[in-house]
């Protein structure tokens, strides 16, 4: 009998740690019902474990749900007396202590109570399968496989899927493919190996600049700088991530794999330093301190770094490379690695010794691992937060660049590895509108995580339309074009401006549908304010003027277009980013989608259209008999306390997408394709541009209430002198200004208020403060 993947509707999670409970929200997150069990407490009068630990996950930060009301699909309770409640479950993840003893024992308590068509996963992150099955019948063996998440489970969507010998090959792949849709993962299936595929790579990786790091003698702070963004690896680099993880954890995991894998036992081996630190219980950011604490005196903060060599603690200090410092002014990720490879000092050695290693380990872990060399891409990306697994990397710089490197090292690669390199074939190809890669077979097959995705970065040169520096144009086919930006951070400057009034030029020649997104890791962190400020400081305030319409004429261009238009958002989608997702007629966007009118907090108010479109929304949500003010009040709210949303669902509260117009999916490298998919239905069925309509304002009723509530928060040292300003400026344009009474304007009468507004407080000096301080530390000024 094949078996067959049951509806998903109930989840039930066995163990609420850390990783447990933040299973859980991610599960509920999906609209699933949730059950968390946990060990019972020790005294019946105490609180549940498992409520203790959902409520200790609940208030971390950043959150592990997408929003707080979700938590409420989630009930608790404990293995003594709720087991009988499995029988409701489709699914039954167990995510108990690292213990196969442990883990064995719970399952012979669990099996009487599952239903015949439940699944039963264990979210281990390296016991091996086979010998977790081995304590189930044989009737559970086929629904019984790893489904091993990684931490945080929200931000990280790797999900390792691990077969046990007797699992239903069919049942997995409706489950891949479940997991893929409902919970936005990226799904890879494991071999039943030491540790899987994104540990065994990732964990050696850590494990090799502990090497390099003592072998250079470079400090933690120095090692931290080469394997951080410049790399195209999160903020936190090797030694905060190890904080974060726990380093009784990443200890654990490097001994297992020591043991696990004997020939390889030097390479996993712990380093001295790291077991000092857990034994004196210096575990990371859990206790508190780790490889980094930090302490506050006298109100400055100062991050002190552990000293490798001595055991003590000094405060950070970075030093200089001429190579860092090159690298990280250039934009693409490719070239700041070519400028470090290619440097003669410190930073360029490290970088050419960790790239030569790592390249060569994971290539002689094919096939032993993964048969598909792009699953180990897939893992470390996913897994670890990598913008670049090894592999892509290779494709980019060339096979005569890699070869270079391994024979520095005095490295080796495998056949399968030196079979392309012979034949000059790369290691990915586009072929009929697919990435395939090349195979133990010496043929191209497509990668397999890649279907149904349309993957922009790796689109042929034949499919751009155009392509300018800060935009790409590409024709996705069927009648589609694809509008990417791509400048640093994606701000939005004259060139991202000028092409999107390209891009809707041509698909409006074509009648074509057209998609609005960006290349990286957010959509867009707002207006290019470096530019703004010195147009300012210059006094070139015709100059502004004229940007600032243009702003607000692209972005009615995409309202009213004659073309649908879908922007497709995701990561950081602020200020002007914000304002073009306000006016699009549609959205698909990532569930992990940060997105706010933030321009207050530099001393502006939003003005692509951004103001006018928010007293739009508030306009159309207006009922008969309702009090206005208060309810304009809580428009206003979002965009003077410059509330960002942190997903999409919270962005939907805050009025900045709209449901039943805008979509919202996880998977991020989904949405393109999903885009399209609308987008077609829409072509399909035809596209009607919305017409323009009038907004009512509020006037000077209004605009007196906001007066006095602005001037009770100034009062009770709430918000400084200059915020109240800001927020009574805000106000004139949210009321439509003076007016005598409430009443119908223009979009045209909006825009005009909010732009000379904004030209306004451009020319304010404590604005140009804020702006100065933003662009210098990142963080806003309060003056």
């Amino acid at each position: 009998m094949t078996e067959q993947l049951p509806i998903i509707r109930k989840v039930a999670v066995l163990g609420a740690g850390v990783m447990g409970s933040q299973i859980a929200c991610l599960l509920a997150s999906a609209n699933l019902d949730v059950l968390l069990l946990d060990l019972p407490p020790d005294d019946p009068d105490k609180e549940l474990p498992a409520q203790k630990g959902l409520e200790r996950t609940l208030q971390m930060k950043p959150s592990p749900i997408l929003k707080k009301e979700f938590a409420r699909q989630i009930e608790v309770g404990d293995f003594a007396h709720d087991l009988p409640r499995l029988h409701d479950a489709d699914w039954i993840i167990e995510a108990v202590v690292e213990d196969p003893r442990i883990k064995q024992e719970l399952y012979q308590k669990v099996l009487p109570h599952l239903k015949a068509s439940a699944l039963l996963t264990t979210n281990t992150s390296g016991i091996p399968i086979r010998m977790l099955r081995e304590a189930l019948p044989q009737e559970i063996r086929p629904r019984f496989f790893g489904t091993h998440f990684f931490n945080p489970p929200r931000y990280l969507p790797l999900l390792e899927l691990i077969p046990s010998p007797e699992a239903s090959p069919n049942l997995l792949q409706a489950f891949a493919r479940w997991a893929t849709r409902r919970l936005g993962r990226t799904v890879l299936l494991c071999k039943d190996t030491p540790a899987f595929i994104a540990n065994r790579i990732g964990v050696y990786a850590m494990a090799l600049v502990f090497r390099l790091m003592q072998e250079l003698d470079l400090s933690i702070a120095d090692v931290d700088q080469f394997t951080g963004p410049v790399v195209g690896r999160p903020r936190s680099a090797t030694f905060r991530t190890a904080d974060l993880v726990g380093l009784d954890t990443l200890l654990r995991v490097m001994e297992f794999l020591a043991q696990s894998v004997p020939e390889e036992a030097h390479l996993f081996t712990p380093p001295e330093f790291l077991r000092q630190l857990v034994n004196q219980g210096h575990l990371g950011e859990k206790t508190g301190k780790g490889f980094y604490y930090r302490e506050y005196v006298e109100g400055r903060r100062i991050i002190y770094m552990l000293d490798w060599k001595s055991g003590k603690y000094v405060e950070r200090k970075r030093n200089t490379y001429p190579s860092l410092q090159m690298a990280q002014a250039e934009q693409d990720l490719v070239r700041r690695i070519q400028i470090l490879l290619n440097s003669e000092d410190t930073a360029g050695q490290f970088t050419r010794k960790f790239f030569a290693h790592l390249i060569s380990y994971a290539a002689h872990h094919v096939p032993e691992i993964t048969d598909e060399f792009y699953q180990i891409d897939d893992a470390l990306e996913a897994g670890f937060g990598w913008q670049m697994g090894p592999f892509r990397l290779w494709n980019q710089l060339g096979h005569k660049t890699i070869t270079q490197l391994i024979q520095q090292e005095n490295l080796t690669l495998p056949d399968w590895a030196q079979d392309a390199i012979r034949a000059n074939q790369p290691l990915y190809e586009w072929r009929q509108n697919k990435i395939h890669y090349w195979s133990l077979e010496k043929t191209y097959v497509p990668v397999r995580t890649l279907e149904g995705v349309i993957p922009l970065a790796f689109y042929p040169r034949e499919s751009i339309v155009w392509q300018t520096r800060g935009t790409t144009l590409y024709d996705l086919g069927d009648h589609v074009l694809a509008l990417a930006i791509h400048t640093r951070m994606n701000v939005i400057g004259e060139e991202v401006l000028t092409g999107i009034q390209k891009a809707l030029d041509e698909a409006e020649r074509r009648r074509a549908g057209l998609i609005i997104t960006s290349l990286g890791e957010h959509f867009s962190a707002g207006a290019n304010l470096a530019i703004l400020l010195q147009l300012a400081v210059d006094g070139e305030w015709e100059d502004i003027d004229l940007a600032v319409r243009m702003f607000q004429n692209v972005n009615q261009r995409i309202k009213y277009s004659e073309v649908p238009v879908i922007v497709v958002p995701f990561g950081l989608t602020l200020g002007g980013g914000c304002e073009i997702c306000l006016h699009a007629p549609y959205v698909v966007a990532d569930q992990e989608t940060y997105i706010g009118l933030v321009e207050i907090g530099v001393g502006l108010i939003p003005a692509g259209g951004g103001t006018k479109e928010m007293v739009a929304r508030a306009s159309r949500s207006f009922y008969e008999g309702d009090p206005e003010i208060p309810h304009l009040q809580q428009w206003f709210l979002t965009v003077a306390q410059a509330k960002v949303a942190e997903s999409a669902e919270q962005a939907y509260d805050l009025g900045l997408f709209l449901p039943g117009k805008d979509e919202a999916y996880w998977g991020r490298r989904r949405l393109v394709a999903l885009a399209k998919r609308k987008l077609l239905h829409i072509l399909d069925a035809g596209h009607i541009p919305p017409r323009r309509q009038p907004i009512r304002v509020l006037g000077r009723s209004a605009l007196s209430a906001f007066q006095v509530g602005i001037h009770v928060m100034q009062k009770g040292n709430w918000i400084t002198a200059y915020d109240a300003y800001l927020a009574e400026k805000l106000a004139y344009v949210f009321c439509g200004g003076d007016l005598p009474e409430p009443q119908e304007v223009s979009e045209e009468y909006l825009l005009d208020l909010e732009r000379e507004t904004f030209l306004h407080l451009l020319g304010q000096k404590k604005t140009l403060e804020r702006i100065q301080a933003v662009l210098k530390t990142g963080k806003p000024l309060r003056n």
